[in-house]
Parts: C-alpha cells; sequence; structure tokens
C-alpha cells in the first residue's frame, strides 16, 4: 500500500434495498480486508428507476442501470461501483473497467407463488395462469415448455414485485425472480421452486456484484483485488465474453449455464431462444482456464458457435423488432428530451 494512500474510499450503486445491501456488503470485505481505511457509500437514482412504465426490452438494457454512476465514478466524486453484475453492459465506458467481484450466490432462476395458493412448481399452475417477469430471456425459454402459461411483465424493485404478486386483486399466479437477490435481502423463504437448467439458464452474470473501478486507479484496484472471489471472475469473464460476441444485452435471450472444477475446467453451456420460443440453438464448451483471457477466449468461441448454429438470425430479428416498438413507444424520443433538460 503506498504511503500516501487515501484514506476514505467511496462505493456507491442505485437507491434500491437490494442495491444497498449489495454495496454495503462490499464495504464490510473491503473495511475487513483493510481495517486502517475508511470505506463510505453513497446511493443515486439511475434510468431504470426512474422509467417504470416501460418494457426493459423497449428500452434496451444497455446503460440502463449504471449510466448516472460511471459520470460518478469518471469524475472522481466516487471510487467504487457496486452492480448487480447481469445489469452491466459488456462494453464500459472508456477508462472505467471491472475490477474484481465477491463470491457469487446461487445464479438460477426461482419460481414464487401468490401467498395462499398450493402451487409447488410451474407444471402445477392452472392453464392461464400469469406469471410476471421483466426478463424476455425467461420468457422465450419457458414459452417452449409451458405454452399454457401467460407471461406478463412486472417493473419494481424485489419488494414491490412481491406486493404486486400478493396482492389479492392483482393478476399475478406467481412471479419468476433471481434467486440472489432474495437470498440477499433474507426472503429464500418466498422460493417455491428453484427452475434450474435445463428448465432455464440464468442470466449472463446473474448472481454476481460486479465491482466496478477507474481504469487509471491502480490504489482502488488493489484494493479490490484483494477482495476478489477468482472463480467468479472468470466464470463472469467467460458468461460476458459469450454476450459481448452475441451482441447482446440484460434484455435480450441469451441464457448460461457455467461451472468451475477445482482442477480448473470451465464447463460452459450457453443458447439463445427466439422471443416465441419456436427456436431455441443451444451449445456446451469446455477447457482449462488458468486466467481472465483464457476464460473470455473460451466465452468467444462458445458464442460463435450459436452464431453459425442460427442464433445471429435470432438476433437480428429481435433487434429489428425492438427497434419498431422503440419508435412505436417514443421512448428514444423521451430519453433524448431528458438528457437535454
Amino acid at each position: 500500500m503506498p504511503e500516501e494512500t487515501r484514506k476514505t474510499f467511496t462505493l456507491a450503486s442505485r437507491a434500491s434495498a437490494l442495491a444497498q445491501v449489495q454495496t454495503n456488503a462490499t464495504k464490510d470485505a473491503l473495511a475487513a480486508k483493510f481495517p486502517d481505511l475508511q470505506f463510505a457509500t453513497t446511493f443515486m437514482s439511475t434510468l431504470g428507476d426512474r422509467n417504470k412504465s416501460d418494457a426493459l426490452y423497449v428500452l434496451g438494457g444497455k446503460s440502463l442501470w449504471t449510466k448516472e454512476l460511471e459520470v460518478a465514478l469518471k469524475e472522481g466524486v466516487v471510487d467504487i461501483l457496486v452492480h448487480s453484475y447481469k445489469d452491466v453492459p459488456t462494453l464500459l465506458p472508456e477508462g472505467c473497467e471491472i475490477g474484481g467481484t465477491l463470491e457469487r450466490e446461487n445464479p438460477v432462476d426461482s419460481l414464487v407463488v401468490k401467498k395462499g395458493l398450493p402451487y409447488k412448481s410451474l407444471d402445477e399452475l392452472p392453464e392461464g395462469s400469469v406469471v410476471g417477469t421483466c426478463s424476455v430471456r425467461r420468457v422465450a425459454q419457458l414459452k417452449r415448455n409451458y405454452p399454457k402459461l401467460v407471461f406478463q411483465d412486472v417493473r419494481g424493485n424485489l419488494d414491490t414485485r412481491l406486493s404486486k404478486l400478493d396482492d389479492p386483486s392483482g393478476p399475478y399466479t406467481a412471479l419468476v425472480i433471481a434467486r440472489a437477490g432474495l437470498a440477499r435481502m433474507g426472503w429464500a423463504s418466498r422460493v417455491t421452486s428453484d427452475l434450474k437448467p435445463p428448465t432455464l439458464f440464468y442470466a449472463v452474470s446473474q448472481g454476481a456484484l460486479g465491482i466496478e473501478i477507474r481504469s487509471d486507479d491502480t490504489e482502488t484496484r488493489s484494493l479490490v483485488e484483494a477482495i476478489t472471489h477468482w472463480p467468479t471472475f472468470w466464470r463472469c469473464a467467460a458468461e460476458r465474453a459469450c454476450l459481448r460476441v452475441l451482441e447482446g444485452g440484460c434484455s435480450v435471450p441469451v441464457g448460461i449455464d457455467t461451472e468451475l472444477t477445482e482442477d480448473g475446467v470451465l464447463k460452459v453451456t450457453a443458447c439463445v431462444t427466439s422471443l416465441n420460443g419456436d427456436r431455441h440453438v443451444q451449445h456446451s464448451l469446455e477447457g482449462v482456464v488458468k486466467s481472465t483471457k483464457d476464460a473470455e477466449a473460451l466465452g468467444v468461441k462458445i458464442a460463435e458457435t450459436l452464431k453459425e448454429k442460427g442464433a445471429k438470425e435470432i438476433l437480428d430479428e429481435i433487434n429489428v423488432d425492438r427497434e419498431k416498438k422503440i419508435e412505436e413507444s417514443g421512448v428514444r424520443d423521451a430519453e433524448e428530451k431528458a438528457a437535454n433538460t
């Protein structure tokens, strides 16, 4: 540690309850490792928090939760950003990088049934049951095996979505939610059942925290690397490299499943599914990983194979469909107006 080190480092994130829990967990890990330093926190609203009416699919997902935070980071107002890693675009602004991550929570998605209802699985839900989720990835994959169910968008922070679910007059029979968020909030008891691969492949980097820093801030990088869980970092590196080649974002139906064995073998299965679930391209690869570069190379290779097997056509159609919906909704005009005020 340099002699003239900063004594206080500021961590920032979104203002949601879950984001604050995640940021405080990161701060606690840093404080335990570096007891002579001070770590502060600050929280702010992002575009994704403020726009609760438009579907994430229409908004596009890229920088939805991170742009305002990254402005503060680049201007030196804060030193560290803590993100739900699945919300972080695969291409970061110049001068920013992911410096590390804590150990990943279980990345799978879970079924949460409305309080008082007896159903224990998707198979038990009656025909026409409304399942809430804001993820086109989940809808696309689940439509393949559960065509009798109705999938409906649901927005809001985790507590808001659960309140909408349990509202007796609300339309939802169940929600599909990332298990990690429920676990971090202490609400894992709400999980009715886990939807593991191959039933549902999870989102890239789901369950992990992305710790973002300035690329030229070597001091902060050394702190973040000291608390990084490298198996998680390498798994996510492979997943994000795959998504980057597929030119996807957090609202694109790219699913993933990774496992890093004790002997360094990284196993990756990735898939791309059409929005109506009628086409599904899936591929698996494995290789020995000894560095981030090795992990990224494996992710790139599986993405290129998926494109050769038909994923490119599916994603091209999705991008055309999204552009059409953006024009119809007026979201782009609203965002440009907001940016100029």
